[in-house]
This record gives structure tokens, sequence and C-alpha cells, in this order.
């Protein structure tokens, strides 16, 4: 039989029985279960945290014979079984303050019909809490509470001031069974992908561990490099057969699409599983994480807040902006960097600052992919055909047709963006020239009120000026007396010095003019 990979495979003992790949985490699963108590644990999706919380309930609940072969084997010698509490708030869409209760109700039905009800106990806190108890005392053991995606109705109500406050208070009440029902319980891990810091979990549970940063727990979820070759090192060579690179070409190619995850600033790098695995299966590199989910709510945060795009590549923060967030805030970068689209890449000790940026090339490409539709006046289906029109027209030289259609992408801005149509304006063109970039030399510059950028093909070089309501006369004369082109003078390609000017009233560019040389 050939190697089955576990993508989206979720429940630990249906992997184990159906004889999935499994990449051994149970060393660190016990090293969790028996240090502390309470803990959370942020991951972007398709992280494996779902996988994690399975394993744990399988360990939870006394199941050895699933872990014969694994580091858990020989570390536990009691294999304790613990009633298990596991909620899933993945699967719901959020959209009205029910559609929360009903899936709440609905486990807390399931779990009342193991451990019974009480009619003293109204509201799905107050069963939850008496579940807990109950179960305690009907089994002899503390409870083991697993919450998966406890974020989930928080996430997809971002924007939904209304619908926020309600899920908060809803899950205030309900999460604070943890503290109250403390004595009842022997375990509990909630994970996410982000911390939003004014719902209960993190306020009134001061004794959760987060381990979201914790260099002890960094590999707990995803597959770090030296996991690859111990269990993935046939499948690099069968992937190097089938896409006709050498074996370093391809672990190369592997680790610059989904490698680089930091979650600590002396981490390891992490691999995104979900894709890695996709990878191996399929044979074929491709942007499987991405795909399989589109990140709306973070378009809508940088929306609404007119957040220059060109900023997401130079961030420098401190781990208390990392850390939480304020749903009321109007700093879009921890949810960016919790949902796992930016992460760490350098430390400064001395002023324990955080420098971050896109961990690999199928996120940063994705993310400005998914960005573009959403800016300019382009539909998601024909948006990767216009980004390789402009390509082919930079590299053949076609400035009028490349110009034309730029004015397409800038038709339709709506009215509501005109106290920021600079930054409009920039947003798109950087988005543009960010996706240009993956297949010609760009160099993008900005500072306020201006933009210059050269584009270089084998062929042409392309020294460009936007102006806002000026004149693209004034754009060609800042060219020629910053020196723009001054590298290029004894360059064998064509030059062009363009100006460009954009207009308020007509919501477009206005004006263009090349000079070659």
């Amino acid at each position: 039989m050939s190697k089955l990979y576990p993508v989206g495979v979720q429940n630990f003992e249906g992997l184990i029985h159906d004889g999935y790949v499994y990449v051994d985490k149970t060393a660190q699963i016990y090293e969790l279960f028996n240090t502390n108590k309470y803990y959370f644990l942020s991951r972007p999706r398709r992280f494996g945290k779902s996988l994690l919380l399975s394993t744990l309930e399988a360990y939870a609940q006394g199941k050895k014979e699933l872990f014969k072969g694994l580091a858990l084997e020989k570390l536990e010698k009691d294999w304790t079984v613990y009633p298990v509490l596991h909620l899933d708030l993945n699967t719901q869409k959020y959209d009205s303050p029910e559609s929360l209760t009903n899936v709440l109700e609905e486990n807390v039905r399931n779990w009342e019909a193991l451990y019974g009800a009480s009619s003293a106990e109204i509201g799905v806190a107050r069963r939850f809490q008496g579940l807990i108890r109950r179960a305690c005392e009907q089994t002899g053991r503390r409870v083991v509470i697993l919450i998966d995606e406890y974020d989930k109705p928080m996430l997809q109500a971002i924007g939904n001031e209304a619908l926020q406050n309600e899920y908060r208070s809803t899950l205030k009440a309900f999460y604070g069974a943890l503290k109250s029902m403390d004595g009842c319980i022997r375990f509990a891990l909630l994970t996410g992908v982000t911390k939003f810091g004014k719902v209960s979990v993190f306020s009134d549970l001061n004794n959760l561990m987060d381990i979201s940063m914790d260099d002890r727990y960094v590999e707990i979820c995803g597959i770090s490099e030296k996991e690859v070759h111990a269990y993935f090192e046939e499948d690099i060579h069968a992937l190097a057969t089938a896409t006709g690179l050498t074996y370093e070409e391809t672990c190369a190619e592997l680790q610059a699409n989904y490698d680089g995850y930091h979650f600590t600033e002396n981490a390891v790098g992490m691999y995104n599983p979900f894709s890695l695995l996709n990878t191996f299966a399929k044979k074929k590199f491709g942007s499987y994480w991405f795909e399989t989910g589109t990140p709306t709510y973070l378009v809508e945060l940088l929306k609404l807040h007119h957040y220059p795009i060109e900023d997401l590549e130079h961030i420098v923060t401190s781990q208390p902006v990392l850390d939480s967030i304020d749903t009321a805030s109007t700093d879009p970068i921890p949810v960016i960097y919790q949902s796992g689209y930016l992460t760490i890449k350098g430390y400064n000790k001395m002023f324990e600052n955080y420098t971050l940026g896109f961990p690999n090339r199928e996120v940063e490409q994705g993310f400005f992919k998914f960005l573009l539709p959403n800016y300019a006046s382009v539909s998601v289906s024909k948006s990767p055909y216009q980004i390789q029109c402009f390509v082919e027209e930079v590299m053949a030289g076609k400035v009028d047709d490349f110009f034309d259609r730029l004015k397409t992408m800038f038709a339709d801005i709506p009215y509501e963006l005109a106290r920021d149509r600079e930054v409009h304006y920039q947003n798109i063109l950087y988005i543009i020239f960010k996706l240009m970039g993956f297949y010609v030399q760009v160099e993008y510059h900005t500072s306020r009120g201006r933009i210059d950028l050269v584009l270089q093909t084998q062929d042409y070089v392309y020294v460009m000026e936007f102006k806002l309501n000026g004149s693209a006369d004034e754009a060609l004369a800042q060219i020629r007396e910053k020196g723009y082109a001054a590298p290029f003078a004894k360059d064998s390609r064509t030059v062009y010095r363009i100006g460009v000017n954009f207009s308020d009233e007509l919501r477009n560019i206005q004006e263009v003019k090349v000079e070659a040389r």
C-alpha cells in the first residue's frame, strides 16, 4: 500500500487505526498533561490543534493500545481513565447570537446524556458547571476539558460590535465554569487562532498558562525540519522525481514555500503541516493552506482602519502587542500575526522588540493574491490573469497597454474612501507590484506624498514616479532631479522614465508621460 497522509484528518484514534503517518508529538503531550493544569495554545488554522486535542482525549481516556510504538507508551505507567468534556467550536458559522448558544446547547445536552441533568441549572453556563461536578462525582476522577477553536465566534464577528458583545457575554459565563469548578478539574486546554484579551478565559483565569510563545512547546503543532527528514525522507525523493528537481532543490523549495513559522525568538522554524502533507500526497507544490480558507476578517480589519499595506513588511513590535487582541483596537497586526500570516523574523534583546514578516512564499503570495480583488476593480477569478498580463506587458515593453490595464484597477473606487484615497491608491499599487515581484525584479519605495518604483526585466528598466493631484511633468522632473535612473546610465537595456499623476476628481490615473533612452 502507498503511504497514507493525514490531510485534514483530525481524529487521533481513526488516524492510528487506519494507518496514517503520525508525527509523534506524544512526549510533549505527556509533559503538558503532567506539568500543569490549565493551558492555552494559539496557532494558525490547519496547524494540528484539533489533532492535538484528539490525541490528548485518547490519552486521558486511557486508550493505551493507540499509543503502541509512540513515546507516550513508555512514559505513562498508570493509564488512568478520566471523564473528558471535549467542545469543538470550529464547525459552526457564527452570524447570530443563537448560533453560538445552539452549539453550546447541543454539546451540553450530549454530556447530560452521560452524566445527568438538574432542573435547577438554568442556562448553558450553569449546566456546564453542574456537568463538571457530576462527571467528577460519578467517575471518582477529576475532569479533562478540551476546547477547540474557542475564538471562532469572536473572529467571525469582527466588525460587528453588537454581536461581539453578545458572544463575549455568553463565553464569559460559559468559560467561567472552569474557575468555579477548579477542584473537579484535572486538566484543561483551550486552543484557538487568536487571544482575545477581554474574554474572561484570560481575564478571570489568572492561573491559565499560555504556551503560545513558550520555548518548551514550539514543536507541539506543526512539523520541524528534523521531523521532515525523520518521517518523510522517501517522500522528498519521490517529490523530486515527480517535479524534475534534484533532492537539494526539492528541500529548498519545501523550505521556501512551507517552512518559516517561528513562535518564539529562539525557536526552530516550523513547517505548515497541511501544505507539507498535501505536497507529498499529490507530489506537486501548491498553495494548499491558503486555498482552504480566505482571511476575510483580516481584509475587513485592514480596510476598516485604512492600514498602509506596505507597512506589513516593516513591523517592529513588542510581546504585549502580539500576546493579546483587544476587539476595540485599531491595530490589525496582532490578529494578522496570531492568524499565521506574519511570524517572528527577529528579536532585539535590548529593547525586547520583535521584527515580523511573512513566514514563507505560500503565505506571502497567497495573501497579496487575496488582497487584490478586495482593493481593486477586478474579480477574484480574473485577478491571476490580470497579474499575468501585467508581467507579460512589462516584459514586452508595452507601456501603454500596461497603464491602460492599471487604470481599470482604479475604476470605481468607493466614495467612502475619499478621506483616505491616497492610502487606497498606494495600497492598490503596492499589491499589484508586490505580486509582479514574484516574476520580475521590483524595487518599491514610498514616503508621504510620493511613490517611486523601479521594475527590471531582461530587456527593460522602468523608473516610475507617482503623484496625487500634481502633474506627470512634475513626476518626471523628480526622477531627473533625484537621479532615480542614474544607476542604469550605462545599462544596455531600454530605460523608461515614467511620470504618473492621479486625480482625486477622476478617482483614477489622469496623465502618464514617458521618456525612453
